[in-house]
C-alpha cells in the first residue's frame, strides 16, 4: 500500500505529534508499506531525504503564523503525489485546506489535539475544519476523551475510531544495575548544593510551551523542598522559566538536561521516583511522554483536563490525577504519591502494566492499517456505484 502521511514537522523535530507520526511510519513500512511523509522544511527550500525506510518530503516553507508553517510547496506536492491513502494530521490547517481544494483518493485524518491559543485562527477555520471531517473516510482519535470532549469530534457521525497512541514499550524497561548506574548519572550529579540522600527525584519530559504547565510545577516547588526535579526538553518558554526557578528560590531543585536522545531517555526515566505533566490546558491531548514514563514503571502525576491524560493515567491506579493551574493541589498530589514507598512501588507496577497491555507500538500499527483497508474498500465501493 502507498501511504503518505501529512503533517507540519518530522523527526528530528521532537514533539508528541511528530513522535508519532514517526512511530507510525516506521511501523507501516516494517509492515512491508511504502510509507511517505510531506511536512514543511525549517527553511524557505526543499530538504527531501529517506529516515529508517520512510521517504520525508520536506517542503519549502516561506513563512509562520501562529505556529503554523506556510508552504504553498506543500500544497502542489500533496496535490501531485499518488497514494493509496492520504492520512492527515491535525491540527495543521494548510494541509487540511490544500486536501479539501485539490485531494483526491481516501483520506484519513487523525485528530490529537484541539487548538486553544490560537482562537482567531480557529475561528475563521473551523467551518472548514468541520467540511474536512465530513469529508474524511476515517477520523481517529486517540481516546475515548478526545472523541467525546472536542467539540469538533463530539457531533461526529458516525463517531471517530479510537486508536489509542503507542510506542516500543520494550525499550524502557531496564534490569536493576541499569537502573543504579542511570540514577548516578542522571540525578543531580556536581549540583551546587548537594541533594540530600532522601531528596525525591521526579521527572518532567516535554516541550517548553505554555500549557505543559512546568511553570505551575516550578510554583508548586518551594512546598516540596526535598524533591528535586529532571526537566528534559527544550522550548521558547525555556528562558522565562529557568528565571522563574531562581524568583522562587528553587533553582537547586532543579536540573535542566535539554534535549535528550531517543537512547539516552529511558535511563533518564529510570533516574525518577515519579513523572510529573502537569499540563494546564487542553492542547495537552493525550501526554506520549507519560505514556513512555509508565512504560519505564514510574506512577505519574497529572492534571484533569478532559483530555487523554486521565484517560491514560487513572486516578489511584497508575498514579494521581489533580486540578490544572493549581500549585497546591500538584504538591499535594506529588507528595502523596511519593510516599509511602511501597504504595509509589505499586502504582509504578500497575503503570507499567497498563503501558503494556495497551498502548504497544505494534497495536497501534495494526489497528490503523485495518482502518486504511476499510476506507479503500469503501472508496472503491463508492467509486463503483
Amino acid at each position: 500500500m502507498r501511504i503518505l502521511h501529512v503533517y507540519k514537522d518530522y523527526a528530528p523535530v521532537l514533539g508528541g505529534i511528530e513522535n508519532h507520526v514517526r512511530a507510525l511510519a516506521e511501523g507501516q513500512v516494517a509492515a512491508g508499506h511504502d510509507v511517505t511523509v510531506l511536512v514543511t522544511a525549517s527553511r524557505a527550500r526543499r530538504d527531501d531525504e529517506w529516515l529508517n525506510g520512510v521517504r520525508v518530503l520536506r517542503a519549502a516553507r516561506w513563512a509562520t503564523l501562529a505556529s503554523t508553517p506556510l508552504s504553498l510547496d506543500l500544497v502542489w506536492r500533496l496535490a501531485r503525489w499518488k497514494a493509496d491513502i492520504v492520512h492527515l494530521h491535525a491540527p495543521y490547517p494548510v494541509a487540511e485546506l490544500a486536501w479539501l481544494l485539490l485531494g483526491r483518493g481516501p483520506m484519513i485524518l487523525s485528530y490529537h489535539a484541539d487548538v486553544v491559543r490560537q482562537r482567531t485562527l480557529m475561528r475563521l477555520w473551523a467551518p472548514g475544519l468541520r467540511r474536512v471531517l465530513a469529508r474524511a473516510a476515517h477520523v481517529i482519535a486517540g481516546s475515548p476523551s478526545m472523541a467525546d470532549g472536542s467539540p469538533f469530534l463530539a457531533a461526529l457521525q458516525p463517531r471517530p475510531s479510537v486508536v489509542p497512541y503507542g510506542i516500543d514499550v520494550h525499550r524502557f524497561r531496564l534490569d536493576p544495575a541499569d537502573v543504579a548506574a542511570a540514577r548516578e548519572r542522571w540525578r543531580d550529579e556536581g549540583a551546587i548544593p548537594p541533594s540530600p540522600p532522601s531528596a525525591h527525584y521526579i521527572v518532567f519530559v516535554g516541550r517548553l510551551r505554555y500549557y505543559k504547565g512546568l511553570h505551575v510545577l516550578l510554583d508548586a516547588l518551594p512546598l516540596l523542598p526535598g524533591v528535586r526535579v529532571l526537566v528534559v526538553g527544550s522550548g521558547p518558554m525555556g528562558p522565562a522559566l529557568r528565571e522563574q526557578a531562581a524568583a522562587n528560590g528553587v533553582a537547586h531543585q532543579v536540573r535542566w538536561l535539554g534535549d535528550v536522545s531517543d537512547e539516552d531517555l529511558p535511563a533518564v526515566l529510570a533516574a525518577g521516583d515519579a513523572f510529573v505533566l502537569p499540563a494546564s490546558a487542553r492542547s495537552e491531548a493525550f501526554g506520549i511522554a507519560m505514556l513512555e514514563a509508565m512504560a519505564a514503571g514510574l506512577p505519574v502525576i497529572s492534571t484533569e483536563l478532559g483530555t487523554g491524560t486521565s484517560w491514560l493515567n487513572q486516578d489511584r491506579v497508575t498514579g494521581t490525577v489533580v486540578a490544572p493551574n493549581d500549585p497546591e493541589a500538584l504538591a499535594a498530589g506529588i507528595r502523596a504519591l511519593l510516599e509511602p514507598e511501597n504504595r509509589r512501588a505499586e502504582l509504578g507496577r500497575s503503570a507499567r502494566a497498563r503501558a503494556e497491555q495497551h498502548f504497544s507500538s505494534d497495536r497501534m500499527v495494526r489497528d490503523v492499517l485495518a482502518i486504511y483497508e476499510t476506507a479503500r474498500r469503501g472508496y472503491g465501493a463508492g467509486r463503483a456505484e
